[in-house]
């Protein structure tokens, strides 16, 4: 009952359980497992080795059903050997330092690093880390796309 989407490339050593969604355009590297209770959007990169979890509270034959649910929203990439504990939503184009353990909820377009990862910065939809705010307003300095920052949530200027 997994659904895999168009266009997907899904390296060696993976596994995906049953109940996964994964999207379009979404690239696992190897050593990954999904597990029941994650779903993928479209255009998603999962780096080597990144671990999912799907329990809070595992305990050895005692299978607790409906599992914790977890998000990765479009866009987002999340780097090799990191942990996504069940429960968190990754926003749209964040980026997930390699090794971070992610146990909370990471805005779109946040750049999140460490053990537990923190929010560091923004990052553009490109990939390229966005400079600090002037007035609010952080400009990439690679593809020129503007986003509004307010409250600490990032978005294109164009939807702002």
């Amino acid at each position: 009952d997994a659904s895999i989407g168009e266009d997907c490339n899904i390296g060696d050593h993976c596994f995906i359980e049953s109940c996964v969604r994964i999207g379009d355009r979404v690239t696992i590297k190897n050593g990954v497992s999904v597990w029941e209770g994650v779903t993928i959007e479209d255009e998603v990169f999962v780096g080597p080795n990144a671990a999912f979890t799907n329990d809070l509270l595992p305990i050895s034959r005692v299978q607790k059903l409906p599992f914790q649910k977890t998000l990765i929203k479009k866009g987002a990439c999340i780097g090799a050997n990191a942990t996504i504990v069940c429960g968190a939503t990754i926003g749209r184009y964040a980026l997930i330092g390699a090794g971070a353990v992610v146990k909370d909820d990471v805005p779109d377009y946040g750049i999140v690093v460490g053990v537990p990862a923190k929010l560091m910065g923004w990052a553009c939809r490109c990939g390229v880390t966005l400079p600090k705010p002037e007035k609010n307003v952080l400009a990439c300095p690679e593809c020129k796309a503007e986003y509004k920052l307010a409250q600490n949530v990032l978005k294109p200027a164009d939807k702002a």
